[in-house]
């Protein structure tokens, strides 16, 4: 008997169709998996049959084939253990087809019959609620990653027995609800320019690299303030609109870090990888490919402090999501893009040992030690940054005078919506982007 049920894999950002077809036959006891699957999909049968047989289920003891079509499409993960022993249950007539059909499974099976979370859920309904199916059945642990998508029902259950009841209409499971939109932000957010004393004309420079969505370098001695102003940036760029924040969280759900939440991720990214990353983690990677660090910074911030100690390969490898603000991995069974459009920060010293720039400090740093440490940032690179601030070291009796004022992020923020707005206006609707993503014809038609 065949048997065919719907599930999605997710490839770069996007989810796309599987059809998960079963066949029982007669022959001897064989249970094997087609349609180009990784190992972990292959694992998933004894991960089935264990969570068939423990849930009170007979599993076939004849030649079972499971075919995951489109055969030309890599699947990888977990998440067709559910799917699979639908289709199973289905074909051995514990089932029918049409208790099954007009919905969408994922999930990740342990030896009892548990359903686990599984990664790319968010993606999964995304792309659910643009077709003809809308019915999606997750994990518990995933059903409020699902359910801020409009126009589909989500339905998360704990058990394949608890699911098996539900379809046969044994027993009801409610729909989901998550309120749509982006989770509150708190007012009084631990971190606010008004922190940082002095420094006007680096928080203007920000000020304006926030406006325009343009690339910084800061240079300066330590403890002149470059992290300390970086990581208030999220705080004076606007907040993130529905498909900004849709997007973000779904480069999130891949990556596996979004938890039971009912709301999208609606904070701009702040990501500051250590200077030892590795070309994979700043890119993404893997066998099965993953976002890495530039992508999870995506609408937000990517930070690289002390950019020199960075390796060069590393380095490099910017240019692209840079320039484009994509990023492609290619592998041997094909090739995927994550988005990573974000403002780039830098930050680094002088010199070597820091001092260059410090009028408390002497530096000891020969001019050819000078040279060969800031070369270390290649003339490409710098060329896609197109704001160079200098940050000098304060000196105590400026940052203690009671006269200097600090103007909130709040304020600041007001004066980075209109300029955005100004942008907008006019660009019309033939340019979504900022000033910073301007192409030379679009220079000179503007």
């Amino acid at each position: 008997m065949l048997a065919k049920i719907k599930s999605q894999v997710v490839i770069g950002l996007d989810a796309h169709y599987v059809d998960v077809e079963v066949d029982i036959a007669g022959g001897l006891p064989n249970f094997c998996i087609v349609g180009l699957p990784d190992v972990s999909v292959r694992e998933s049968r004894d991960r089935v049959k264990a969570a068939i047989k423990n849930c009170g289920f007979s599993f076939p003891s004849r030649r079972v084939v499971v075919n995951l079509a489109p055969a030309d499409i890599k699947k990888d993960g977990p998440s067709f253990d559910l799917p699979i022993a639908l289709a199973v249950l289905t074909a051995s007539g514990n089932l029918t087809q049409k208790e099954v059909e007009g919905k969408s499974f994922c999930g990740e099976l342990s030896l009892d019959g548990e359903i686990r979370p599984v990664r790319g859920v968010l993606a999964m309904a995304a792309a659910l609620s643009k077709n003809g199916i809308k019915e999606l059945i997750v994990p518990y642990e995933n059903a409020m990653e699902a359910a801020v998508v409009r126009d589909i029902k989500v339905y998360a259950v704990k058990t394949l027995q608890q699911l098996y009841q539900f379809l046969k209409g044994e027993i009801k499971v409610n729909k989901v609800n998550a309120r749509l939109g982006r989770a509150p932000l708190n007012p009084d957010y631990v971190l606010d320019f008004s922190d940082v004393k002095g420094q006007a004309h680096v928080k203007r420079g920000l000020e304006i690299a926030a406006s325009g969505s343009h690339n910084v370098l800061m240079i300066g001695p330590p403890g002149s303030g470059k992290t300390m102003l970086s990581r208030r940036m999220p705080t004076i760029m606007p907040d993130m609109h529905f498909d900004e924040a849709l997007e973000t969280t779904k480069v999130y759900s891949i990556a596996g870090l979004v938890k039971n939440s009912r709301h999208l991720h609606s904070v701009r990214p702040f990501r500051s990888p250590h200077h030892t990353i590795s070309y994979a983690g700043l890119v993404g990677g893997g066998s099965s490919p993953r976002p890495g660090e530039i992508s999870l910074a995506h609408n937000g911030v990517l930070f690289m402090d002390e950019l020199p100690e960075f390796r060069r390969d590393v380095l490099e490898v910017l240019r692209q999501p840079l320039e484009e603000g994509v990023v492609t991995i290619t592998r041997a069974g094909g090739s995927c893009a994550y988005p990573a459009r974000f403002i780039f920060i830098g930050a680094m010293n002088p010199c070597p040992c820091g001092f260059f720039t410090d009028p408390k400090r002497e530096c000891n740093c020969t001019p050819r030690q000078i040279q060969r440490y800031i070369s270390k940032v290649s003339g490409p690179l710098l060329d896609r940054i197109d704001i160079h601030l200098q940050v000098p070291a304060m000196k105590y009796d400026e940052i203690s005078q009671k006269s200097l004022t600090n103007e909130v992020s709040a304020e600041i923020k007001k004066r980075v919506i209109h300029a955005r707005r100004i942008q907008k206006e006019r660009y019309g609707s033939s340019y979504s982007g900022c000033n910073a993503h301007l192409s030379s014809r679009d220079i000179e038609k503007y």
